[in-house]
């Protein structure tokens, strides 16, 4: 796998990371694992719609409810 970012915030738990595994599946080529070791498992093209989401927006008021 892969890491492409890893998304650290105000906690000292541990930091959430993005990998991309090309050697998997297509249905699970992307991973996301959470701080405490749990992971999700998708497809390119679900992640692109959690990409797009962001970037119209939909996903603003869940980033700023903290």
């Amino acid at each position: 796998m892969r890491s492409i970012a890893r998304f650290c915030g105000n906690c000292s738990c541990g930091c959430p990371e993005l990998f991309v595994d090309a050697t998997a599946a297509a249905d699970r080529q992307v991973v996301i694992t959470d701080d405490f070791g749990q992971r999700v498992e998708m497809s390119l093209d679900q992640f692109g719609s959690i990409v797009e989401a962001a970037k119209a927006g939909t996903l603003d008021q869940l980033a700023l409810a903290r």
